[in-house]
């Protein structure tokens, strides 16, 4: 959303398919920064008072670390480039057949949550902490990720922070 160019109204197209997440921003990269530079995570914010809100907001962590972040999880490949667009395409790490519980998935920070899930899968104790180690998030966007798949419905805690476990529910 942040880095769509609206100069033309053209809106970012977010497509969410069973086995992946496509974002679609208009604008190609900003002028003055080459594809080099964009993987090397060199920022240059395109929408300067969106990001601040944004941030604001806690939806993002740090302005310019996006692009370090999704290299620690995905590859190049993902990324497409035009002079008029940037497409990026989030795979999944499970193929899901449930229409409504990919959009719910998705409402929340995809590849965040379904990972969380995956960890809490394989260890019911783990701890916020060591969720926030092993995804390198922050405590604040775990608790966020977490504070959203319960009200989704998803997990619930089971006992105090200390001694407890997650429960998944879905």
């Amino acid at each position: 959303m942040v880095h769509n160019d609206y100069t033309s109204e053209v809106p970012p197209v977010v497509e969410i398919y069973s086995d992946r997440l496509t974002i679609t921003s208009y604008g190609g990269l900003v002028q003055g920064l080459s594809v080099e530079e964009f993987f090397a995570g060199r920022s240059m914010p395109r929408n300067r008072e969106l990001m601040r809100v944004y941030k604001d907001l806690k939806f993002v962590e740090q302005l310019g670390s996006g692009i370090h972040r999704i290299l620690k999880v995905y590859d190049k490949s993902i990324f497409k480039m035009s002079d008029n667009f940037v497409e990026i395409s989030f795979p999944f790490e499970n193929d899901y057949d449930n229409e409504s519980t990919l959009k719910t998935t998705v409402k929340t920070t995809v590849k965040t949550t379904v990972k969380i899930i995956e960890l809490i899968k394989k260890n019911k104790k783990i701890t916020r902490q060591e969720l926030a180690d092993i995804i390198g998030k922050s405590i604040d966007g775990i608790d966020y990720n977490i504070k959203k798949l319960k009200e989704e419905g998803f997990i619930e805690r089971i006992g105090p922070d200390k001694g407890g476990y997650w429960k998944l529910l879905k």
